[in-house]
């Protein structure tokens, strides 16, 4: 996987003096960039809060990290009787030759936190079932 396609662009809105302040710390050479200062505020909040994070993503049965989601698993399931929750912290994938109905019939509820990527046409049927 490319390495843009593991980010995701967020949009945050700044008051002037704080911005101000960044650009100062940026001028003087502490972050190359105000996407370098944003960058590393956010990896500190998540250090900060790494042991809430661990045990929230325990409690909720979260997958972490990457989770692609094949034709021929869900194929399987449907083959099963069997349907799935996904449950991911982080990037989510369903495969692109999955159709509406073999999502639907395999997938009873969609919980994603971090980036969703499926078919146009699989999200929007899925939509009633993602929290």
């Amino acid at each position: 996987m490319a390495e843009v396609d593991k980010t995701e662009k967020i949009t945050v809105n700044v008051g002037l003096v704080d911005l101000g302040q960044i650009d100062l710390l940026v001028d003087e050479g502490y972050y190359a960039n105000r996407t370098d200062f944003i960058r590393t505020a956010i990896r500190r909040q998540l250090e900060n809060r790494a042991a809430a994070v661990d045990d929230m993503v325990e409690r909720r049965a979260l997958v972490l990290g990457i989770q692609h989601i094949s034709r021929q698993e869900l194929e399987a399931l449907r083959d099963a009787g069997r349907q799935i929750e996904l449950r991911v912290l982080g990037l989510a994938t369903i495969a692109d030759d999955v159709s509406p109905d073999l999502a639907l019939a395999t997938i009873a509820a969609v919980e994603v936190l971090g980036a969703f990527r499926a078919p146009r046409e699989v999200k929007a049927a899925l939509a009633p079932r993602t929290t």
